[in-house]
């Protein structure tokens, strides 16, 4: 493949943030797959499974976090305060990322290429 300024042509280039945002999307999803995340922010599978490994290699960690451990006071209610908090912040995370990608390619012409940095 010919390469210009030390990147093949063809290949799309993406800023670090987001790439780390749809590695936290992928991990803030359990029981996602990378297809369909990849699918919703208009990736290719193995891009984001790079991105992923990528990620690994710098932190340690599942694909997701693990859920919230019920408090030692034993009251169930608060137990599912706490995990529906949780799964707030992780919702409102995913819809951060999803309107940053938005508006990353949503300033772009349709069919022009990414800027390649």
């Amino acid at each position: 493949m010919v390469q210009e300024n030390g990147v093949p042509v063809g290949m799309k280039h993406y800023p670090a943030e987001f790439k780390a945002d749809a590695v936290a999307l992928y991990r803030s999803r359990p029981g996602a797959t990378i297809k369909s995340v990849a699918t919703d922010l208009g990736v290719n599978t193995e891009t984001l499974r790079n991105w992923i490994r990528a990620a690994d290699g710098r932190r340690s960690g599942a694909h997701s976090t693990p859920a919230a451990a019920p408090r030692p006071d034993g009251d169930g209610v608060q137990a599912e305060l706490a995990a529906a908090r949780k799964r707030i912040r992780e919702l409102e995370e995913e819809r951060d990322i999803l309107r940053k990608a938005a508006r990353y390619f949503a300033g772009r012409r349709a069919g022009e290429p990414l800027p390649v940095r």
